[in-house]
């Protein structure tokens, strides 16, 4: 018996389109979107957190301009300085006295 007369059958039950190079491609998208280091799950849960993170900067950007606003008002606006040192720390002039309350 010769091995190069021998002829590979085709089972009846496999489709023609069914070839060994496309079964190697196949396998091949499978193992870059399932497998290794940068697969399609890792990139897809990065971009998520990439997501989340930029989100975080927005908020920070936000928070950041706040008090930089609220700081150049402390500086330049004397009467918002005097309000916030009364309320918050409790401060008076020389010639005042000052009753607190618990009564809303």
């Amino acid at each position: 018996m010769n091995l190069r007369n021998l002829k590979f059958k085709r089972p009846k039950w496999l489709p023609l389109w069914l070839s060994l190079p496309f079964v190697i491609f196949i396998a091949f998208i499978v193992m870059l979107l399932f497998y290794g280091e940068n697969n399609y799950m890792q990139i897809n849960d990065q971009k998520k957190e990439i997501d989340k993170i930029n989100a975080q900067i927005k908020e920070l950007e936000d928070s950041a301009k706040l008090y930089e606003r609220k700081t150049q008002e402390l500086n330049t606006d004397k009467e918002t300085l005097e309000k916030i040192a009364r309320e918050q720390y409790s401060m008076k002039r020389t010639n005042e006295e000052v009753f607190i309350t618990d009564i809303p």
